[in-house]
């Protein structure tokens, strides 16, 4: 696959995947924009699949309360019971950007949280923005692990708070799992940046794969490991994925991950990718296998379906 959208105000744009199975069929969602009263505004779009490869673009989730006024994007999804729990950012507020949460039954039609934004974190250790959600079942709890920048907002790291399985995922549901963060750039490669966290869990350990380096400077993905949801070790120094070369769709980036464990036990990772410096936007995948614990790319799909 090789997905854009046309449908928004900007030709040629998708970004921040985010997957899940529902009945029948594959949903993606997805960061685009749209004109709204008179405004451009970051929208979440969302486009169907029968196999993960042709994927139909479907309709936009609407605006509907006074915390997505500006806008909203960089969706993290969840099946449970048979609907869909979406997490998603507000945008376009700086430090008051937090996460919002949505629930599906039939992975289009949204009913917003009333209590919507129901997660920011604590501002002693950070600014206290929340934005690219992802969470990941485990242990009981359904972790939620957010992107958040320090007190002089240059740096973007981690932070991770956790609700327990079942529990509706409102604002009073949510306990920050520490008060620093969980991942932040370190090395060279990853700049002044670690955001967009995508998890699954493998043998008892949860793998978070990320976007190192702010867009298109180039970003690229790297992976970390834990062995409780809060703890974690980057096993190599290196990008696990790497932006492309001169003329690839990724030439300016290969970021912002997802992780997408299928029903058959299949793993992918979604990404971004640019070949212009931002100004068009690709969304693709590979597929995941491990080898004594060690993820690898087992197959690249990045071919253009219309």
């Amino acid at each position: 696959m090789l997905f854009t959208c046309n449908a928004g105000s900007r030709p040629s744009f998708a970004k921040d995947p985010a997957v899940v199975h529902l009945g029948d069929s594959y949903f993606l969602y997805f960061s685009g924009y749209q004109v709204l009263d008179g405004k451009e505004k970051l929208v979440v779009g969302i486009a169907r699949s029968k196999d993960m490869e042709k994927w139909n673009f479907v309709d936009f989730m609407p605006l509907t309360q006074p915390c997505e006024a500006n806008g909203v994007g960089a969706p993290g999804a969840y099946v449970e019971d048979g609907k869909v729990h979406l997490f998603y950012q507000t945008y376009g507020n700086r430090e008051r950007d937090a996460i919002c949460h949505a629930v599906s039954t039939d992975g289009i039609h949204f009913e917003k949280d009333p209590t919507n934004p129901i997660y920011a974190p604590t501002d002693d250790w950070c600014c206290g923005r929340a934005i690219d959600a992802d969470v990941v079942a485990f242990d009981g709890k359904l972790f939620l692990y957010i992107a958040t920048r320090d007190h002089e907002y240059k740096i973007q790291k981690q932070g991770c708070a956790y609700a327990p399985l079942g529990s509706g995922y409102s604002r009073d549901t949510w306990t920050q799992a520490i008060n620093a963060s969980v991942l932040a750039p370190e090395l060279i490669w990853e700049g002044k940046c670690i955001e967009a966290a995508a998890t699954l869990v493998h043998e008892g350990k949860i793998y978070l794969f990320y976007g190192g380096s702010y867009n298109c400077t180039p970003q690229q993905i790297g992976y970390a490991v834990s062995m409780d949801g809060v703890h974690f070790v980057k096993p190599q120094n290196e990008p696990f994925i790497r932006c492309g070369g001169e003329g690839d769709w990724n030439a300016s980036e290969s970021g912002h991950p997802y992780a997408f464990v299928d029903e058959d036990g299949s793993c992918h990772l979604f990404y971004q990718g640019s070949p212009d410096g931002g100004k068009t936007w690709f969304l693709s995948r590979c597929e995941l296998g491990f080898t004594d614990g060690v993820p690898f790319v087992k197959k690249y799909y990045n071919e253009k379906t219309e």
